[in-house]
């Protein structure tokens, strides 16, 4: 066994190997605190056949054990798809890893971090990520490592590297930060509207802070670092790659010379259909290798027009954004909608109010969480014109709808002003690069066209990078052909004023601060651009909610009065319910949301709650009922659950002797609140609204 440990904010990280799943490729146990993660690497000793990419599946799991706590559901055990959290920080982990592996590794390839415990103050997320590396740099597997993952917030202005939950909860920035001893290599999170200075800053403070991983993950591997195995590199007959690129370079030239993706597409595969025909005519046995020719040819041609040509595929400068479109309002019945179009890429997304009812409820292994926003994110296959079978969301979906969905909550109303639940889905209707960012766009449109009052304007736009040596472009708006051969995704979020969210992908070694800093300041004058746009479709929110929209009226009760509108077993809150046909939720504090179809039911839902919980108030005047007399007085309740005693002094204004001169169990009578005590108890008076022997018609409460 194997053990090394460095301290990240005042915290012991560690990294052992050798004690535990040691029939893995790789196997390290990372910890943080109390937080424990297993991370495990296998990979195949067989080369899979046919496949032309790396076939690396990653997975993240939470086990409820960890945190002292039994899964719910009829099963009590973790079964089933996993859950959002687990989807995310799988692809955390993916992500950075990937493009580390050496070109041409075919073999089946599983990662899998198993949480074992949980300090609820310390995330696995950012540990799990650390441990992956250091599984695949004492394993027998090829990768250009180590590499390393770190959480970075912002707590009264000043970093914070991995943050505890307590410490998060006051910051304003979400950052994860994965990195090399060299250079960024990943980045995803949100932050609270800040300028770009501040993200870049935080950037690189994490990549500082990640150092003594990288170099804890080097003292690993030289204690227990297995030999790599060797990779048998496939060479390509010169004279083979010189023919394919005779038969195919002109045309692929003009094919990618087209504007419209679907007809540079189709002219692309008409080029390296021809050009493999003929190859294998020539040289039967050689498609594959011709097919690799083709592909670096393609990649070759593409970044060569923007270097030397200083051009873009569809024409455009490198800091320009393709033509965009808006409309609101497109759907009659749903309760807002908003179609965003810029250039090839279409999303139609639409905004639905519904009340704390509809609140997602996640299991977590923090306990039950609740989330009264959720944004969903739909890519069919018509959008990008394939045929595959309709199933549930893939990962890339759940993790472009986490980056809208994070994009937008800083700007999202509070439920005390709002107490709504709201959800967001987009359907991309058409894709040629960044639809998540065209969601982004498309989803604060819709909501404002719901009447959502959300604080500010929110775009999206996505920046690529092509690097050749030391010289580098930085592209605005990519499409999804500068995605695929490029260097960088790079997708920003925000206002006009800042950030809110952002997310890196890189195919090369790493990114530097001057990349960075130039894609952020290019990416704020495109966002200010499409925001620009959207505005002349729509700069607010409207002032109504939609007519199909339910309406909530809200209340506030005393808090001792909740047991009065709930009732016996709910009797009451269900009697409104089903009278007025609301929903009604109360919460600790006395506040009570209704929410209707009409004003007509919500009024008189309205009504019924203050006569179940109304409270009285000195000097008011209240037609009550006598329910009780005793010696000294009368009992009256002056509405349901609320009486007071009427003292047999303010019965008349003359004196009587026994209160069954006047009153009697069960009479109707006109009383006046004197007082209240501390103690709540209410002291009428009938006397006080007598006028010459006579009960006065007065204001009656």
């Amino acid at each position: 066994m194997n053990k090394v440990e460095t301290q990240i904010n005042g915290m012991t990280f560690s990294l052992e190997t050798g004690r535990l799943a040691r029939q893995a490729s790789g196997s390290v146990l990372a910890s943080v605190g109390e937080t424990v993660v297993l991370v495990t690497v296998v990979s195949s000793p067989d080369i899979k056949e046919g496949v032309d990419f790396l076939p690396l599946l990653v997975d993240y799991q939470e086990m409820f054990y960890a945190a002292g706590r039994i899964p719910g559901g009829y099963f009590r055990r973790e079964v089933g798809r996993p859950s959002e959290k687990e989807t995310l920080t799988s692809r955390l982990i993916d992500r950075p890893l990937r493009p580390r592996f050496p070109k041409g590794y075919r073999y089946d390839t599983q990662i899998i971090a198993t949480v074992l415990s949980a300090d609820p103050e310390v995330d696995p997320d950012v540990i799990a990520i650390t441990g992956a590396s250091a599984a695949l740099c004492v394993s027998d597997v090829p990768f250009d490592g180590p590499i390393a993952g770190v959480r970075v917030g912002r707590v009264n202005g000043s970093f914070v590297v991995n943050p505890t939950k307590t410490q998060l909860a006051a910051s304003d920035l979400n950052l994860i930060v994965a990195g090399s001893k060299d250079a960024v290599v990943m980045v995803e999170g949100g932050a609270n509207i800040l300028p770009e200075q501040v993200v870049l800053d935080a950037i690189f403070f994490g990549h500082a802070a990640l150092q003594p991983l990288i170099e804890q993950q080097e003292e690993l591997m030289r204690l227990a670092g297995r030999p790599k195995r060797a990779i048998t590199s496939v060479d390509i007959d010169p004279l083979l790659a010189k023919r394919v690129r005779e038969l195919a370079t002109d045309g692929l030239r003009a094919a990618l010379s087209k504007v419209a993706k679907v007809e540079r597409s189709e002219a692309v595969r008409g080029v390296v259909k021809a050009a493999l025909e003929a190859v294998t005519m020539e040289r039967p046995g050689s498609e594959q290798e011709a097919s690799e020719v083709l592909k670096e040819l393609e990649k070759e041609i593409m970044r060569g027009m923007i270097v030397d040509g200083r051009r873009r595929i569809d024409g455009r400068a490198f800091d320009e954004v393709r033509p965009i479109t808006c409309s609101v309002g497109d759907l009659p019945r749903t309760h807002g909608s908003a179609v965003f179009t810029r250039g090839e890429t279409q999303a139609l997304v639409v905004a639905t109010l519904g009340s704390s009812e509809d609140e997602q409820r996640i299991e977590s292994l923090g306990g039950e969480i609740l989330k009264n926003f959720m944004l969903h994110y739909n890519f069919p296959p018509y959008c990008v014109g394939e045929v595959r079978p309709l199933r549930g969301p893939a990962r890339r979906d759940i993790g472009h709808g986490a980056l809208a969905e994070r994009g937008l909550l800083s700007v999202m109303p509070s439920p005390d002003v709002f107490p709504y639940t709201i959800r967001v889905v987009s359907n991309v209707l058409e894709s040629n690069g960044s639809s998540s960012m065209a969601t982004v766009c498309g989803a604060t449109l819709a909501m404002m066209d719901a009447g959502i009052p959300i604080k500010e304007m929110v775009a999206g736009v996505a920046m690529g990078l092509i690097k050749e040596g030391d010289d580098f472009i930085i592209l605005s708006d990519i499409l999804g052909d500068e995605d695929h051969l490029g260097d960088m995704d790079f997708k920003v979020v925000g206002t006009k004023d800042g950030v809110t969210a952002l997310q890196m992908d890189i195919k090369i070694s790493g990114i530097t601060k001057e990349v960075l800093e130039k894609a952020l300041d290019q990416a704020k004058e495109s966002r200010g651009f499409i925001l620009g746009e959207m505005r002349k479709v729509m700069d607010r929110p409207r002032e109504e909610l939609c007519f199909y929209a339910p309406r909530i009226t809200t209340l506030q009760i005393n808090p001792d009065r909740i047991k009065d509108l709930i009732g016996p077993g709910g009797k009451n809150i269900r009697g409104i319910t089903s009278a007025c046909g609301v929903k009604i939720d109360v919460d600790d504090s006395g506040r009570v949301n209704i929410f209707a179809s009409s004003g007509d039911a919500a009024e008189k839902a309205v009504s019924m709650i203050k006569g179940l919980t109304r409270e009285a108030e000195v000097g008011e005047i209240y037609e009550g009922t006598v329910k009780k007399i005793v010696e000294f007085g009368a009992f009256v309740e002056i509405f349901p659950g609320t009486d007071g005693l009427l003292h047999i002094s303010q019965i008349e204004n003359r004196r009587i002797n026994d209160v069954h001169e006047v009153l009697n169990e069960g009479d109707r009578v006109l009383v006046k609140v004197l007082e209240i005590d501390k103690q709540g108890k209410i002291r009428l008076s009938r006397k006080a609204v007598l006028n010459n022997g006579q009960e006065r018609a007065g204001a009656i409460k």
